[in-house]
């Protein structure tokens, strides 16, 4: 037998490309024969040390980033800028995450219907054999907590826990149609970050900066805050999956240094600190340069950004530079940790080209008290978020830069009361029909888009699947969702895998 191109051997069940395939051959005279030598062609297949399945591991390990990509890494920024698929309207993105999913019904959705119905089930033929986690079908009508006042000159009703966001209802683009595959949090907050209900895929702020890269060396180029009591999803929520680790987000602390371990340590002086870092990205790019490992890559883009943010993180934290009429707008304190201060971060990290900024503000899961858990948050997240929109617009970034707000998913018409849980008037999960808003970036201002029946139960007009929304996002930064795509085990990925489709109506 002879060894040729294009073999495919298959181990423990997969397909693996090896390269090579086998041939019929012509005898090979006594004279050459390894045999004598105690060397067969079983002993270098098998015995030698290297096997088949050696090179097929070895072929895969080659074929695992272009020819030559090592050395190119090695001199390349893996986060420079690059250009989108066609010219984008937004250029950033900040998303604020309501974790633990707001009650559309009583902030954006009014339903006078469910009044009428308060203390009655809805009809079975609404329900369809719809389970729930925490309470039964048959569970009584629960109506809105709050009165809704119409705003602004596209007449979109709110809350009168929104009054903030009711003053700039006409920069906004309310979506009433939102649906999603997941029930519960984590696997939702997941999906929505990510298109996939499990850990493992790079989320959407990676696949940004995969396409486009940093305007800034100084910063990461895709920061995570958290102001609430913790996020059901975890890390998951902003990892770059299978994509390089340098993709994935920088999660930003609360008070103190942002980052552990940002401030040298003492008897460690600049040139001492920048010597070692330099004798340590020598030997990294060294062998980056031999075996290729974007991981390696990684691995010096941190260390670099880590002395560059000694001094951009505590220039960028200091928020004593802001005037009062900006700190009063956001109702911000700068020296406590707060959404508000998350908010005003946000707008500075886009000041200075960071491209996609998650602010996690969990404890949105009203079980019980669905009132108060409102009361609460609309408190702390209101005049922020408005604020956050209006300073866009005055600093004339708002058209460059895609504001999102919105949980994993809705909360229920019925009401949840569980005595043995000590839950009462709260409101269960709702993956069929949830409301987002959404502001600059390319997104049409002074909009209301799609409808749920009369009980807020399912949509009825303009669906909006999360991966729709996934594919809106994208093509407001330029790209095509189906193109923007990244091969890994054989196979090209994308964000919106495998459906979705750009909602068009939303856009300027």
């Amino acid at each position: 037998m002879t060894l040729e191109q294009d073999d495919v051997c298959v181990r423990d069940g997969a397909a693996i490309r090896v390269g090579l395939v086998m041939r019929p051959f012509s005898p090979i005279p006594d004279s050459l024969k390894p045999a004598a030598r105690g060397v067969t062609r079983r002993w270098f297949l098998r015995d030698c040390g290297i096997g088949l399945g050696k090179v097929a591991l070895a072929g895969l390990l080659t074929n695992a980033l272009p020819r030559g990509a090592g050395a190119a890494m090695a001199r390349v920024n893996p986060l420079a800028q690059r250009p989108p698929h066609f010219p984008g309207r937004a250029r950033a993105v900040i998303h604020l995450f309501m974790a633990g999913a707001p009650s559309q019904l009583d902030l954006f959705d009014h339903k006078p219907a469910l009044s009428k119905l308060e203390g009655k089930p809805l009809p079975p033929s609404v329900i369809m054999g719809q389970r729930y986690a925490f309470i039964r079908p048959d569970a009584a009508v629960l109506g809105p907590r709050f009165r809704f006042i119409q705003h602004g000159q596209s007449g979109t009703e709110l809350s009168e826990m929104l009054p903030h966001l009711g003053s700039i209802a006409d920069e906004i683009c309310v979506i009433r149609s939102c649906r999603t595959d997941q029930f519960n949090h984590a696997p939702a907050q997941i999906f929505f970050n990510t298109g996939f209900s499990q850990p493992g895929r790079p989320s959407v702020g990676s696949w940004v900066t995969y396409g486009l890269g940093c305007e800034t060396q100084d910063l990461p180029a895709f920061v995570v805050m958290s102001t609430g009591a913790g996020i059901s999803g975890g890390a998951a929520n902003w990892s770059s999956g299978f994509l390089p680790t340098y993709f994935a987000g920088v999660r930003f602390r609360n008070s103190g240094d942002p980052i552990l371990n940002v401030s040298s340590p003492k008897g460690v002086d600049a040139r001492l600190q920048r010597d070692t870092l330099d004798l340590i990205g020598d030997l990294n790019r060294r062998q980056l340069g031999a075996v290729g490992d974007p991981e390696i890559a990684t691995r010096i883009q941190s260390y670099e950004m880590a002395y560059r943010l000694q001094t951009s993180a505590p220039e960028l934290m200091n928020l004593r530079s802001e005037s009062k009429s900006t700190l009063d707008l956001y109702g911000c304190d700068p020296e406590k940790p707060s959404f508000a201060r998350a908010c005003l971060l946000a707008r500075r990290m886009v000041e200075r080209g960071v491209r996609f900024i998650n602010i996690y503000h969990e404890g949105w899961d009203a079980h019980s008290d669905v009132a108060g858990n409102l009361k609460n948050n609309c408190a702390a997240t209101d005049q922020a978020s408005a604020a956050l929109v209006r300073d866009l617009r005055q600093r004339g970034l708002l058209d460059s830069t895609l504001v999102i707000w919105g949980g994993e998913f809705g909360r229920t018409p019925m009401v949840e009361s569980n005595a043995a849980l000590g839950r009462s008037l709260g409101r269960d999960h709702h993956p069929q029909a949830f409301t987002m808003w959404m502001a600059g970036g390319g997104i049409r201002g002074g909009m209301n888009y799609g409808a749920t029946d009369d009980l807020g139960f399912h949509v009825v007009d303009k669906p909006v699947h999360i991966h729709d929304l996934q594919a809106t996002i994208l093509h407001c930064l330029g790209f095509d969702h189906e193109r923007l795509t990244y091969t890994y085990q054989g196979r090209q990925f994308r964000l919106t895998d495998v459906h979705g489709h750009v909602v068009k109506d939303l856009l300027a």
